[in-house]
């Protein structure tokens, strides 16, 4: 009998976005395979503590979003870099759990998928599902990402970005005829639709540059477009394949994250997207393109806009770690185009391990020469 892989979960965090990540994990539990997977539960706390958790009462509340969080646990956890016999230890300086093979991260936002928490698993030796440190903190600063899009040759809607001393000199009568009206005011640095604002008058654009500057100290002003939803899963290391496209029909305004988490009609979603096989090739094409412009790995969730009035495509965003809840359009993708949520899960796994033991082969240091 095959040993047990140790599988370490680490969710939460430290982000606005972490009841997203405790439903992400409850999903990923109780979809892995026991036999193949001996799961340890790492809980990131909102003030950034660590913590191992009982497998049997991680979270309280976990049928109701706006109140689930973690159960309370007192014994705060530190990692080890390159200490194989303690790389988990109690703060009190006690091994708490054995060495872990593999660390899949479920957090989302700053702080967990912006690749603060990747560069620390790298510096500690431990494998781990995802993007790795350069593509998750590309992808997470959106006015970077669209940036290596346009050098990539890839379509994007307009867009501009400032940083925090400029914000006062902002001069909405320009930018109104700059990039027209209604336009969208986010945050640069922040996931599941946080922050976001649709100006269409003067009256809306301070509110809305006082609600993204909670949240980041760069902001986007983005065209709008007419356009309907598309999301396509992508899935691979260095030869990523897409899956068939889906398409997200928002009963709000637009797809916030009230609509995403919160509100159970908040959107309907249409797997596959009623699309012709010419539109559906090119989603996947550009989809595959935009993964590796960004320099993912194991897996993303990219999204477009098509406009409605010529059927053009235009890349939104890519997610380096794209929710797992009941509702997450990226293992429902997968499930459409024939890979089932358990074997999706151990895919990402395998990927994680194949792309450590392809990096140990790599000589890092004048004294392996």
């Amino acid at each position: 009998m095959n040993k047990k892989i140790r599988l370490g979960i680490l969710f939460g965090g430290k982000s606005v976005e972490h009841e997203v990540s405790l439903l992400s994990a409850r999903n990923v539990v109780e979809a892995l395979d026991r036999d193949r997977f001996e799961v340890v539960l790492i809980g990131i706390d909102k003030e950034g503590g660590w913590h191992l958790q009982d497998s049997e009462r991680f979270l309280e509340h976990c049928e109701d979003p706006k109140r689930v969080r973690l159960f309370p646990e007192k014994e705060r956890l530190a990692v080890v870099p390159k200490d194989k016999k303690k790389q988990l230890v109690a703060l009190s300086g006690k091994s708490c759990t054995a060495p872990l093979d593999v660390i899949f991260p479920l957090l989302h936002g700053p702080y967990g998928e912006d690749g603060t928490v990747q560069g620390l698993l790298k510096l500690a030796g431990i494998p781990f599902v995802g993007a790795g440190v350069l593509s998750s903190a590309v992808c997470m600063d959106k006015d970077v990402m669209k940036r290596l899009f346009l050098q990539g040759g890839l379509p994007t809607a307009r867009f501009f970005a400032f940083k925090r001393s400029a914000f006062s000199s902002l001069d909405f009568e320009r930018l109104a005829k700059e990039i027209g009206l209604p336009f969208f005011l986010k945050p640069a640095n922040t996931g599941s639709s946080v922050g976001i604002s649709k100006v269409k008058r003067l009256k809306d654009f301070a509110p809305a540059l006082e609600e993204a500057a909670q949240y980041d100290d760069k902001i986007l002003i983005e065209e709008f477009l007419d356009a309907r939803e598309i999301e396509c899963s992508v899935l691979g290391n260095e030869e990523p394949i897409a899956s068939c496209p889906g398409e997200v029909i928002p009963t709000h305004e637009f797809y916030s994250y009230e609509a995403k988490y919160l509100d159970e009609k908040g959107a309907h979603y249409r797997i596959p997207a009623e699309l012709d096989e010419k539109t559906t090739k090119e989603v996947q094409s550009l989809a595959v393109k935009a993964f590796q412009v960004c320099e993912c790995e194991g897996m993303a969730r990219v999204d477009f806009f098509l406009r409605k009035s010529d059927g053009k495509l235009f890349l939104n965003e890519i997610n380096t770690i794209p929710g797992f809840t009941s509702i997450s359009m990226y293992p429902k993708l997968w499930q459409a185009s024939g890979l089932c949520y358990k074997e999706l899960l151990e895919r990402l796994i395998e990927l994680a391990i194949i792309r450590k033991q392809k990096e140990s082969k790599l000589k890092v240091n004048y004294a392996q020469l």
